[in-house]
């Protein structure tokens, strides 16, 4: 199924944001940073990717689940949403 890009701008922008973050710890890594604060922005950046996903997920369900020509089945959503737990 297709998504449809502006409906998804909320994930864009919290993928977006993840990104700068995560390239944020690439840099405190590369120089030596504080462990504490690396670790705690490697969180805040899965946090983001997880709450980014399940958002598509939630975003699309019913979509997904109306839509006559959807070729996904139930177990297949919740295999999509198992795989983000």
């Amino acid at each position: 199924m297709d998504v449809d890009p502006q409906t998804m701008k909320p994930a864009i922008n919290r993928l977006k944001r993840a990104q700068g973050q995560l390239n944020a710890v690439v840099r405190m890594l590369e120089e030596g940073k504080d462990c504490k604060a690396i670790v705690t922005q490697l969180a805040a950046v899965s946090s983001a990717v997880d709450k980014a996903g399940f958002s598509i997920i939630a975003t699309n369900l019913q979509e997904c689940m109306t839509r006559p020509d959807s070729d996904l089945e139930v177990a297949e959503l919740e295999k999509m949403f198992l795989s983000l737990a």
